[in-house]
């Protein structure tokens, strides 16, 4: 062999070493703990734009069934879904916005969580999508026919506070959850509706002072509280009305009309969370987006504010898939402090043709965060 081959034959050996190298650090990892003794949180954004249209219902049934089968790999403790379970709680004249009617809407949403039944405890926010309104303001919804407590047993084990819904009946949209001895932390997960009335600002400022919750972490759970801009929520909360009329293939409706008594992100963070001393996380979606701010509480321990609504992934309302079925993944850390947030597509990673794309690794969308002592 001459030099010149030689050469060539060596050439071709390093660009083929250095071709499998990249490629294996490229390689598609499946979801895992990053400590085998952490467990884990599942967030799941919007999901309206999943159920309004009868072709991203199986999206949705996916990203559970997920959920479901890493029960166990990601010791999965609690999931959680930030609101705008249906696109509209009353219409059911179809439109340009879905071919579901709200009864399918409905069916779809519960349905899909169906197969956690049993399995792992979800909390269920509402958002202004899952509400009907009057002129006045008053509101309504088929929240409670679908989302029950006798749903999913498991709410029921560790459901230890509830308020009630603008009818008066008592209700999960407003509830808290206890789960005890999570590596040694006892942690509180609750719930508050859509723009909270005040009187569910006061129920839930009184839970989270009660004695019987001051060593709890709270994790809070509402809709609309964080922008993309990790700035909170300042403007009138409001929601409309649907005309009976349907124009030119749309379906007229009232402008914005004001919710009574209603608070937005930024009456959320001074009237609930500043002054309590163990709500120590917030989760919100309805702004499509990421969003991450810190804030401190008044008793100087460290808030982490978390915005995730992908609704307008994977093409957006109208004609998209419902959000490329992204979810994040919480991992709590045993040593009670640390945080991972990541953030994994269910529908990439499920064939090797679009595993490349089942992972956001930017830091909007991939970072850690920490506890105070």
């Amino acid at each position: 062999m001459n030099k010149k081959i030689a050469t060539l034959v060596l050439l071709t050996l390093l660009a083929l070493f250095n071709f499998s190298t990249v490629v294996a650090q490229n390689a598609y990892k499946k979801p895992a703990l990053e400590n085998k003794d952490s467990w884990s949180m599942i967030m799941i954004p919007d999901i309206q734009n999943y159920v309004k249209w009868g072709r991203n219902q199986p999206i949705l049934e996916l990203m559970t069934a997920w959920i479901e089968e890493n029960l166990d790999t990601l010791n999965i403790r609690m999931v959680v879904c930030v609101g705008d379970l249906v696109q509209t709680n009353e219409k059911i004249t179809k439109d340009y916005d879905g071919n579901q009617s709200t009864q399918k809407q409905w069916e779809a949403s519960a349905g899909s969580f169906d197969r956690l039944d049993g399995k792992v405890p979800y909390m269920m926010a509402t958002g202004n999508h899952d509400y009907s309104v009057d002129r006045e303001g008053n509101r309504t919804s088929r929240y409670n026919e679908f989302f029950h407590v006798d749903k999913n047993f498991l709410n029921g084990k560790y459901l230890v506070q509830n308020g009630r819904d603008e009818q008066d009946q008592q209700t999960l949209a407003n509830s808290a959850y206890e789960l005890k001895d999570l590596n040694g932390k006892d942690y509180l997960f609750m719930t508050v509706e859509f723009a909270p009335r005040d009187t569910i600002i006061s129920w839930a400022k009184n839970v989270a002072a009660m004695e019987q919750y001051k060593d709890h972490r709270i994790v809070l759970l509402t809709h609309s509280y964080l922008s993309p801009k990790d700035e909170l929520g300042n403007k009138p909360s409001t929601w409309l009305l649907w005309e009976p009329y349907q124009v030119d293939g749309k379906i007229l409706k009232s402008g914005g009309i004001v919710l009574p008594s209603a608070n937005n992100g930024k009456q959320i963070w001074e009237k609930l969370v500043k002054p309590a001393g163990n709500i120590e996380m917030v989760l919100s979606g309805h702004y499509s987006g990421e969003g991450y701010k810190e804030g401190i509480n008044d008793q100087g321990k460290s808030v982490h504010q978390i915005l995730f609504d992908a609704q307008a992934m994977g093409g957006g309302g109208r004609s998209g898939n419902g959000g490329d079925g992204w979810l994040r993944i919480l991992e709590f850390f045993p040593d009670n402090k640390t945080v991972s947030v990541r953030t994994f597509s269910p529908l990439f990673g499920a064939s090797p043709t679009t595993q490349e794309h089942a992972w956001k690794t930017d830091k909007r969308n991939a970072y850690k965060v920490v506890f105070s002592e």
